[in-house]
């Protein structure tokens, strides 16, 4: 795992805090963004976990020191059932060492390939866990999926805030806004923060092209029109995707993009590709895919807003795998 900031995965070192009784010095790799002269955007903060290939961001208010955390990741070790804080704590680390206070810790949807450390983020650190008011979809979809108790709530209400589309949200003193962009999931939200719009799995790198739409509730042509949303912010806006799995010919990691390269260069929806080329290629595209290698016990403990299921009586949680369903 690297933490990094601006574009790619960065150069130079940072060494994390250590404190009587607290884990070994950490060393990491970062770099800062340049100060934005005149303007109030977010500094940003990239914690990049290889083994999901998940881009974790942090945004942070550089008047207040306030922050945002999106899409943290949970490790989890699939052989043996046991989950560990490993990527969460670095996150934590590196948050303490700046003197940052945490809002925020917000999902752009429920992901399938890996486990979001939010409820063990708000434990340690405060701040609200929040996503799309479209979640209750997915709680329904992989409710009945899962069989899961007759207690579960298919409401939303295991996160603290539903963010509907269009609102508004503050972190410090910086602007936020909630973006709907569904397709990969009915549920998908874009956080556009400052200079910067957080996408999610709704975009990749322009050499990697576009989200997956073949889970339950996905659909090419809503992804399609969601990616035109989003391609209407100004060119220099920063895209911000949560995943990458270096492209062919690429051999760094790389999470940031604009706008304007987006839309000139994105492999799957670049240049005039139109609706109906977009969705043939992208649903031709999915038919060969295979099931990502953490959605039975990812989409269970995300649509519980990060939160394992229930004890049984004997204590111990435990994650079902539907035989022959997905």
């Amino acid at each position: 795992m690297a933490i990094a900031s601006g574009r790619g995965s960065g150069q130079g070192r940072c060494s994390v805090l250590a404190a009587s009784g607290r884990r070994p010095k950490l060393s990491l790799p970062y770099h800062d963004l340049p100060p934005n002269e005149g303007r109030h955007e977010p500094g940003n903060h990239h914690i990049f976990d290889e083994t999901t290939f998940t881009a974790s961001h942090l945004a942070v208010d550089r008047q207040t020191n306030k922050a945002v955390i999106i899409d943290s990741v949970l490790d989890y070790d699939q052989a043996s059932g046991k989950s560990s804080t490993t990527s969460a704590d670095r996150v934590i680390d590196y948050i303490l060492e700046h003197g940052l206070a945490l809002e925020w810790i917000l999902e752009t949807h429920v992901h399938a390939d890996h486990l979001s450390a939010a409820p063990y983020l708000k434990e340690k650190l405060g701040g609200k866990i929040g996503i799309g008011d479209k979640v209750p979809l997915i709680q329904k979809t992989f409710g009945d999926i899962f069989n899961v108790e007759q207690d579960f709530s298919h409401d939303g209400r295991q996160f603290d805030v539903l963010f509907t589309d269009g609102e508004t949200f503050q972190i410090g003193d910086m602007d936020a806004q909630v973006l709907h962009t569904p397709g990969h999931t009915p549920a998908c939200v874009t956080y556009k923060i400052g200079d910067a719009a957080f996408v999610g799995d709704t975009l990749f790198m322009p050499d990697y092209g576009t989200a997956r739409c073949d889970f339950p509730g996905g659909d090419a042509r809503a992804l399609y029109r969601s990616i035109e949303k989003i391609l209407t912010l100004p060119d220099a806006t920063r895209i911000l995707t949560c995943h990458d799995y270096k492209a062919p010919g690429r051999d760094k990691f790389a999470w940031q993009s604009t706008v304007a390269e987006q839309r000139a260069g994105n492999l799957h929806i670049g240049g005039d590709v139109s609706e109906d080329e977009f969705v043939k290629m992208r649903e031709k595209r999915d038919a060969l895919l295979s099931m990502p290698r953490l959605i039975l016990p990812a989409v269970q403990v995300n649509m519980r807003a990060g939160h394992f299921p229930p004890p049984e009586d004997n204590g111990v949680s435990y994650l079902k795998i539907p035989v022959n369903t997905l």
